[in-house]
């Protein structure tokens, strides 16, 4: 289920991204680590609601973590003492969650399409989407609220959210320079292969409300330059700027030494491509579950800046995370061990 549409019918399976600019409509995977996943069907149709058994997931006390509060805390200070030295201007810092699925039962389901279902109601989303390919090893559901790139012929957007609180009051002046940083950053990125000066942002700092959270938004969209296709798009913005930080290399060098897991297909792009219309939507895979060797993973993060604080980054890591797990899993508590 992609852009409102379920998708049938499955054609053929590439990692070429170039394929997107063939025919037929796409469903569309780009994992933050590992090779993307373009999966071409032959029929859509509107959504429906899920027909099957309801979501049965792991209890809630089996959840762990790749990084504790004190590991955590530990990675911030790092990222400040970096920042201070010049090295970098903001990380977008994750640890990922993971607990053993249980086995399904006659009335309850562990397929992620009725995850899906699950936070759909539990916590709409405007980017949300559910893929899943069996014989490729893929069961991804999303409840994003976040634009990684929208396209329409030669006209593209992005809009990262950069700044979260619980209410519009907790939005200060850090949510605005981290929000300014990749608002720049994306620019950047759209300057590789947009006409020049077609680049612009027609809004800044929108203050957007998703269940339990409020975000600040920016839209940046400029115009294609003739040849542009979704490969050379998704090779200049890909990984998202809002899960990267700026500048996005050094941002990637310090999350490969910080992080002690890969994100898989956290903090990637999921969604659509209509090759034939010109049109897709992609979005930034952030509040989204994975299977992975019979583990449901969930990723949660945020940015950290050299006015970030180790707590207050820990708490926004459980802020974020804490309607999505009572979701997946509605009984107990998290667990905080590594």
């Amino acid at each position: 289920m992609v852009g409102g549409h379920i998708l049938t019918g499955l054609v053929d399976v590439t990692s070429d991204v170039a394929a997107l600019d063939s025919e037929g409509t796409w469903a569309v995977l780009l994992p933050f680590a590992g090779p993307p996943v373009c999966a071409r069907f032959s029929r859509r149709r509107p959504a429906r609601p899920w027909p099957g058994r309801p979501w049965r997931g792991p209890a809630r006390p089996s959840w762990t973590t790749s990084l504790d509060q004190c590991a955590y805390e530990l990675a911030v200070e790092e990222i400040r003492t970096a920042i201070a030295a010049g090295e970098v201007y903001q990380v977008n810092l994750t640890r990922t969650l993971r607990a053993p699925l249980p086995a399904p039962s006659r009335r309850r389901s562990t397929d992620v399409a009725a995850l899906g279902a699950a936070l759909a109601v539990g916590n709409p989303a405007p980017f949300s989407a559910v893929l899943r390919l069996p014989d490729h090893g893929v069961h991804v559901a999303s409840a994003s609220p976040e634009r990684y790139l929208s396209r329409r012929h030669q006209r593209v957007w992005s809009s990262p959210i950069k700044g979260t609180a619980a209410t519009a009051d907790g939005l200060g002046a850090k949510d605005r320079a981290e929000n300014l940083m990749i608002v720049d950053l994306v620019r950047n990125d759209f300057g590789r292969v947009c006409e020049w000066g077609t680049v612009t942002v027609p809004s800044l700092f929108d203050i957007e409300h998703h269940p339990g959270l409020v975000h600040l938004v920016s839209t940046i969209e400029g115009t294609l330059r003739p040849g542009v296709g979704w490969g050379e798009l998704v090779a200049a913005t890909f990984p998202p700027g809002s899960v990267t930080g700026a500048p996005k290399l050094a941002a990637l060098e310090h999350i490969a030494r910080l992080e002690p897991v890969d994100r898989g297909p956290y903090c990637g792009a999921l969604g659509w491509v209509d090759a034939d219309t010109g049109h897709g939507d992609l979005n930034v895979a952030i509040r989204t579950f994975w299977v992975d060797e019979g583990n449901l993973c969930f990723g949660t993060g945020g940015a950290i800046t050299f006015d970030s604080t180790p707590h207050g980054e820990w708490s926004e890591t459980e802020l974020k995370a804490r309607r999505l797990l009572s979701i997946a899993s509605p009984e107990g508590a998290v667990a905080s061990r590594s």
